[in-house]
């Protein structure tokens, strides 16, 4: 799972590079001032779900117990549901989307959880 993890967290990181080039170079002269600001978040969001990503993949070789496989496919569904409707709520216009985001965001502080507790019981 570690190999899994990582090669996870490093494509994750590299689409958050490339989107946020995306938002710097393109939208910001297409879109408003508050849809920009989403799609940053999203950005962000993912870029530090990349890294977290990055540290399960370090935690699964540590402390090789269940919470950490968790942990890692919590950071995996919260990015692809908090990032994913915000790029999309952002590059569409459609308002509904942000009624999902805050699963996403769920799932974020689910998978810290789960990361805690396996270092706890390591």
């Amino acid at each position: 799972m570690a190999r899994v993890f990582f090669i996870l967290g490093s494509l994750s990181g590299l689409i958050a590079v490339t989107a946020g080039a995306f938002g710097a170079h393109t939208l910001r002269d297409r879109t408003s001032a508050a849809l920009l600001a989403t799609f940053e978040t999203g950005v962000r969001y993912q870029m530090y779900h990349a890294l977290a990503l990055l540290a399960v993949a370090w935690a699964t070789t540590r402390w090789a117990n269940s919470l950490t496989t968790v942990a890692g496919w919590l950071f995996v569904a919260g990015t692809l549901v908090f990032s994913g409707s915000l790029y999309a709520l952002s590059l569409t216009g459609a308002r509904w989307l942000g009624a999902i985001t805050p699963l996403g965001g769920i799932a974020l502080i689910g998978g810290w959880l789960c990361l805690a507790l396996a270092a706890w019981r390591g």
